[in-house]
Formats: C-alpha cells, structure tokens, sequence
C-alpha cells in the first residue's frame, strides 16, 4: 500500500506518464510560449506551442528516472546562476556529516530558489538532492503540481479547511517526513514559516516544529526523536531581491487595507521573476544540526534554529545600505566592504529605487535592513 501516494514525490516508475501529461498539456506550452517569446505576435502562438512541444518531447522524452529529470536541468541552473547573479558562496556543508540524512530547515525569502540553491550546494557535494516541502497553494494548475512532484516536491496540504482536516494532514506530513529521513535516507527541505518572510526578519514558527513532532511515539522522548531528525538551520541571502517591489506592495496594502488579496497564479508569477530577476551576491551558509538532548519544546528549538540562522546570515551590501538610509548607525558595518565596493552597489540601489513612491520605498529598505537590525538585538 503506498501510504503517501498524495503528498509524495513522482517515484522513477511514473516519470514517463508524468512527462507525456506534460508535453500534452496546452496550459503549461501556452504559459511557455508567454514567457519566451513575450515579444512575438500572438498569432504565432500556436506555431510556437507546437515547436516548444516538439523540443521537449526531444529533450526529456527518454527520461526514465527522477535522478535523470533533474540531470536535464542542471544546465538551467548553472545558466541562471550566471546570468543573474554576481556569484554564488556556500559555507558550512563541508562540516557536516552528510552520509547521515538531514533536515535543511531555512528562511525563506524565495518560493523556488531557496531549496533551489541547496539542492545545488549538495549537488556540488556529489550528494542527492532535498525532498521539497510545498503548500498546495502554490499548485494551482495540474502542470504545476506535476512538474514540482517530479523535481522531488512533496505537498503540505494548508487547503484543509475544518481542525480535523488540519490535524489529519499534519499528522500525515509529519510521518512522511520521518519515513524519508529514517526510513528512505533522504535530505529533506523546509522554510521556517509558512509564506516568505516579505518584511525581512527572519523567525522560525514554533507550529512547524510542533508538526514535526506529531509523529513522535507517546512512549519517546521529545529529545530523543528530535535528534532522530537531525535538524541543520540554513541561512540565504539575496543581495537583491527579485520581487522585493512585489512583497512591498503587498505589505504596505495591508497595512492600508487590513487585507491583501492575491491575483490568479500570483505565486507562479513570483517563482518566475525570482529565477529571471537580478540578484546580485547569493550565500548559502549551513549551520550545525540541533543538538536534541538539550530541548524539550518546540519554542526553544525554533528559537535555536532563529539564533543559528541569525549568526549565519551572510553580510550584504544592500543590508548595510539600506540602513544607511533609515539613518541607522552603520559604521561598524564599514569593515566589511571597500569604498569602491559601495560606491557601485550604492549607485546600483539607488537607481533600482529611483522611481519607487516613498511609502513603498521605506518599507523596501527595512526589508532589506531588518538583518542587520535582529543582528543587533542578539
């Protein structure tokens, strides 16, 4: 019986049925064609659709396995990093003993390149890729939910609506998870709340470690299946934030309002620009996993997986400029960059803020800042 048919990753033998659903679905070729011929006339679309599906039938129609999938985009990812970052650092993954499997539990800033750029760091490791917790939120059409259960996604059911509902699903996603990390040695990935943290500041949900801990048997003890679990904080920065624009909006309409409400594919629309956009420097800095026996709450393990992630979190120009001009006191900051450095990143900021209202634009800058501010307050 497969327990967790639902909310599972595509397994090897469904990969070529997944595919062959996909290079027919005329949703997913329209939404490509969009996206890379934006500039053509409409009424080549169906031309282009047509031409599109025959290069992925040619491209991925041979694919037999998951592992393979994700062979094919590694020229993607690579090509991205190149083109739209200034470089791409990762620290700590050498310390860790990575013949044991781990729970990444990061801060989220982007829908996909998050568990993106560790999967990547692992890859780079010659180690499997993560697991990928993602609320079904974000699959708002069938293409969707294929392509990101064949890239090793697993699904959090935040849709349910009444607390049995609820509960039944945490219950179910906390024995998933438990079963690939003991059970299947997989790497799994986790964001430290639910939604990216748009303002800045970076704070892990104790719900989700209380989660986690459903599956626990009454009989164990919380340190002892803590450990089981082996959780290591992970720490991204993005010098530029693709959708920083976006998430200001969508905060300061709140503010306004009391309510923000999303437009149709909104998040797709957002792992989109995310890929596409400029984000200067991107770090990817691994902590040490939790020790288990020294906790017995899900507030104290959230709280240290924040003080990790906080010690972690790399220094960036953007985070020093921006509190530059909130006026803070950012001279011990100094040391980090040259003057030449700040010279060109402070002209690159302000121009890309040039034209934004100013209601909007201070609340980019204390998104960008608020690092540098939880920093201060350890």
């Amino acid at each position: 019986m497969d327990t967790f048919a639902q909310i599972r990753p595509y397994q090897d033998d469904e990969v070529q049925a997944v595919l062959q659903r996909l290079f027919d679905d005329p949703e997913l070729l329209d939404a490509l064609v969009r996206f890379r011929f934006a500039n053509w006339p409409k009424w080549l679309g169906k031309p282009l659709a047509l031409a599109l599906r025959w290069q992925l039938k040619r491209r991925f129609g041979d694919i037999r396995t998951v592992r393979d999938f994700q062979h094919q985009l590694e020229p993607f990812i690579q090509r991205m990093i190149d083109t739209t970052t200034a470089g791409l650092r990762i620290y700590g993954l050498e310390q860790l003993d990575l013949t044991r499997p781990c729970l990444f539990i990061s801060n989220h800033r982007d829908i996909a390149l998050d568990p993106a750029f560790v999967c990547w760091a692992l890859h780079l490791k010659g180690q499997d890729t993560v697991r990928i917790a993602i609320g079904d939120n974000l699959l708002t059409k069938p293409w969707v939910s294929d392509l990101m259960r064949l890239n090793k996604s697993f699904i959090v059911k935040r849709s349910a609506s009444s607390k049995r509902e609820k509960l039944q699903a945490s219950k179910e996603l906390s024995a998933y998870i438990h079963h690939s990390l003991c059970e299947e040695n997989a790497h799994i990935w986790l964001a430290q709340r639910e939604g990216r943290a748009k303002d800045g500041v970076d704070k892990t949900n104790p719900a989700i470690i209380s989660m986690l801990m459903l599956n626990k048997p009454k009989e164990q003890a919380f340190s002892e299946y803590l450990s089981q679990l082996r959780i290591v904080p992970v720490a991204i920065g993005y010098e530029y934030d693709p959708c920083d624009l976006a998430k200001a909006k969508e905060l300061h309409q709140q503010a306004m309002t009391g309510q923000y409400e999303k437009e149709d594919h909104e998040d797709v629309a957002s792992i989109s620009r995310g890929i596409v956009g400029y984000k200067g420097k991107v770090e990817v800095c691994f902590g040490q996993p939790i020790a288990g026996e020294q906790f017995d709450s899900a507030k104290q393990v959230a709280e240290d997986i924040d003080k990790q992630i906080r010690a972690l979190y790399p220094t960036l120009t953007t985070t020093h400029l921006a509190a530059e001009q909130l006026g803070w006191d950012t001279s011990h900051e100094n040391i980090h960059f040259t003057a030449s450095q700040l010279k060109v990143e402070r002209a690159r900021f302000d121009k890309r803020l040039a034209e934004v209202p100013d209601e909007i634009r201070q609340r980019i800058l204390s998104m960008y800042a608020a690092p540098l501010n939880s920093q201060e307050k350890e």
